[in-house]
């Protein structure tokens, strides 16, 4: 039996990732610092449900605590290390930017110390579609350049890329990084626009809805996204002999057994008409409050996921209508509305 070590494990992604891998037979080790940047009780929650599975157990514990991390690390000696762990958000970079820089760039070394340790089969970290930044060409590809960051949080996941790539080449560490595109589903975070939206649908209050409405973005469907990571644990990366045995769709390094991958739905949806769908699933019609864009956003992402449907022969496909259906009969459900 496999072990693979999660962090953010009581986290959105965190969950849905455990959930399938004790599915598929894994023992899953998670790692989670439950912090009160959103309600405790919906991470309690997550956690309690995998528990249920006599092959998962957890940890309380901040990443900024190598110590700790790394006893858990040394005495359950996982083959594989997912880390999802993260100061998440990217408006609240603005608001409290030290946070990051604890969590995702000490964090993130600390997991890189354990993994570089232990020497485990693969290590995959937790990127963002946000470092693409200022990029207006589109659909974004791995191999683009991506050096205009907008926000802190958007930073400080440019520089976990680098920070990893470092230690594949010094320690031969197999090491995947992947974008994530706006992920949404059933036991989303309450920051998250779905979450805001569904919410204040419901109770009638108004929703926020940045630049006008003139938004696009590529949403992936939370068990879409988890299954990529899943097919993508099996698809470790080996330094090539030559920067020429590199296929021109592989963001592979040269130097490294090392790369990036997009994780999205390869299409947009315009905000309007997701929110459009949210009133569809609820039964009722918003109260929109149309607002200029707020600092560090940007108006579109739309992902090329080829290299994904190359290395595992996955795409995700879950629609927009389907996705929120989903999300707002979990919503009803939990909060009983």
């Amino acid at each position: 039996m496999r072990t693979v070590l999660i962090t953010g494990s009581a986290g959105f992604i965190g969950y849905h990732l455990a959930k399938l891998l004790l599915d598929e037979g894994f023992r899953v080790v998670g790692y989670d610092g439950m912090t009160d940047y959103y309600e405790v009780s919906l991470k309690e929650r997550r956690h309690q449900m995998l528990l249920q599975n006599p092959h998962f157990s957890c940890e309380t514990g901040m990443l900024e605590d190598f110590e700790k991390l790394h006893t858990l690390a040394m005495a359950t000696r996982p083959d594989i290390i997912v880390h999802l762990a993260a100061q998440a958000g990217v408006r609240y970079s603005l608001e409290n930017p030290r946070a990051y820089v604890d969590a995702n760039l000490v964090g993130a070394f600390n997991v890189m110390e354990c993994a570089r340790e232990l020497g485990v089969d693969h290590l995959l970290m937790a990127s963002t579609s946000s470092v693409y930044g200022a990029n207006t060409d589109m659909p974004f590809g791995e191999r683009d350049k991506a050096d205009t960051q907008m926000t802190l949080y958007a930073a400080t996941k440019k520089a976990n890329e680098a920070m990893a790539h470092s230690y594949a080449h010094l320690w031969d560490l197999p090491t995947t990084m992947f974008r994530f595109f706006t992920v949404y589903g059933p036991w989303g975070r309450p920051d998250m626009a779905l979450f805001k939206f569904t919410r204040g649908i419901l109770s009638g209050e108004p929703i926020d809805i940045y630049n006008q409405g003139e938004m696009y973005r590529d949403f992936t469907y939370v068990t879409d996204l988890v299954r990529a990571i899943r097919l993508l644990i099996d698809a470790a990366p080996v330094r090539p002999d030559s920067a020429d045995d590199i296929p021109e769709w592989d963001s592979l390094s040269p130097s490294a057994p090392w790369r990036v991958v997009n994780i999205g739905n390869s299409d947009t949806v315009k905000l309007t008409d997701f929110v459009d769908a949210i009133e569809a699933e609820c039964g009722r019609e918003a109260v929109r409050n149309y607002m200029e864009m707020q600092k560090g956003d940007v108006p579109a992402t739309w992902a090329d996921a080829t290299l994904l449907r190359e290395l595992t022969g996955y795409s995700p496909e879950t629609g927009i209508r389907e996705g929120v259906r989903q999300f707002v009969a979990w919503y009803r459900d939990y909060y009983n509305v």
